[in-house]
């Protein structure tokens, strides 16, 4: 296994059914303005090296389906190389969208970078391997959303950082929260968890226990993310990228095409249409 991605002993007793991906990204800190000034262009390498790197994840992700479908599992070098890949490109994110300011390592150790996930690959109901696709269908939909949505608005997210040095808290949580179950989705689309991605909206309070109103400021070295508690700000931020996702995806999907038509008669004629 990589040390680019955590993964835990079995716990002692019963299995547990499913386990769900976990992101950890430190606390909203000081933030060089410079580098979110320029970030998308220092990050161009990285965007290179992950397209080129995500070509390649399609074609093991295939290979592992079949695997999978045979096996009840990945095995163990498919789930190493898609777990590397997965927490790289989550880095990469995570520096892109502003909720780290430290530069990504062209890397799928990633060793000593404050933004890890913890995987834990198990045994997957073949089943649900067999269909992948269909049962994946609302949760690309509410994936593409938010990412249609967060591209609407990571420009105002981008001008506030670059103005105060840093992310505000409820920008920081509704970012972590987009970029956590954009993660979780990729996690199931390659079987390597069998968990559904969920929690959107944050994590809830520990059962028995309720979350204080104002925590104290968590260590350097704490995860911010694990558990993800979203106060009201974050998670009405979160609604409005979707509903910005919804508008934007409705736009792009309604298109206007003139097409050339030749008519002997008379003449080239221009039709109108429409396309959704």
């Amino acid at each position: 296994m990589t040390t680019g991605w955590n993964t835990r002993p079995p716990q002692p007793g019963p299995p547990a059914v499913e386990h769900l991906p976990e992101l950890d990204v430190p606390p909203p800190g000081r933030q060089r303005r410079w580098t979110v000034l320029l970030r998308w262009l220092l990050l161009l390498p990285q965007f290179v090296v992950t397209a080129l790197l995500g070509i390649a994840a399609l074609l093991v992700t295939i290979v592992g389906w079949f695997a999978a479908l045979f096996q009840g599992r990945l095995p163990a070098g498919i789930a190493e190389f898609l777990g590397g890949y997965l927490a790289y490109e989550t880095r990469v994110v995570s520096s892109a969208m502003l909720l780290v300011d430290r530069y990504p390592p062209f890397s799928f150790d990633g060793q000593g970078h404050p933004v890890r996930i913890e995987l834990r690959p198990g045994e997957l109901n073949r089943l649900a391997v067999l269909f992948r696709i269909v049962l994946m269908i609302p949760v690309v939909i509410v994936t593409s959303l938010l990412q249609y949505g967060l591209g609407a608005v990571c420009w105002v997210f981008w001008l506030i950082t670059l103005v105060l040095g840093r992310m505000p808290l409820p920008v920081f949580g509704a970012v972590a929260a987009v970029v956590r179950f954009r993660m979780r989705y990729q996690a199931y689309v390659m079987m390597l968890t069998s968990a559904y991605p969920k929690h959107l909206f944050g994590d809830g309070p520990p059962v028995g226990r309720a979350v204080a109103p104002a925590p104290a400021p968590a260590p350097a070295a704490a995860s911010a993310t694990r558990p993800l508690l979203l106060g009201t700000p974050a998670k009405v931020l979160v609604v409005v990228i979707l509903v910005l996702g919804l508008g934007a995806a409705g736009v792009s999907q309604t298109v206007q095409v003139r097409q050339e038509r030749w008519n002997p008669s008379t003449g080239a004629a221009t039709v109108p249409i429409r396309t959704s």
